[in-house]
């Protein structure tokens, strides 16, 4: 079992890095573990997911192995985060998670013209 939320992203992924790193900044206390997929079976505990999700959108594994992925596990996230509490509201008004979803998923496809780093990232389109 996991002691706390891992959070598992592309560590190929040049745009999602700095996303990471801009993360790892809020987390000033380090409830969540910032894991490159690449690196995931360094770490006991965590459920079985394919690559092609992975490498799709980031996924957050809770401590019980309860995953979420892309869009969705913005508001699961913000539960780890100082000030957090303060923005979750925004996700009761009726559609926001939907757009995120969206959004996300926009970004996601476009990562390579916006900072994903060439040859090396692998992602995978969203079906």
């Amino acid at each position: 079992m996991l002691s706390r939320p891992v959070l598992l992203y592309d560590g190929n992924c040049g745009f999602c890095r700095a996303w990471v790193s801009r993360l790892a900044r809020w987390d000033r206390r380090g409830a969540i573990a910032l894991v490159p997929l690449q690196q995931r079976g360094q770490l006991s505990g965590l459920p079985e997911i394919p690559e092609e999700a992975l490498l799709r959108a980031i996924h957050l594994v809770l401590p019980d192995g309860t995953y979420f992925w892309g869009g969705n596990a913005v508001p699961v996230l913000l539960r780890y985060l100082p000030g957090g509490a303060l923005i979750r509201p925004i996700f009761w008004v009726p559609g926001t998670s939907w757009v995120t979803g969206k959004v996300y998923d926009w970004v996601a496809a476009r990562r390579h013209r916006l900072g994903c780093g060439g040859d090396h990232c692998q992602w995978v389109p969203p079906h």
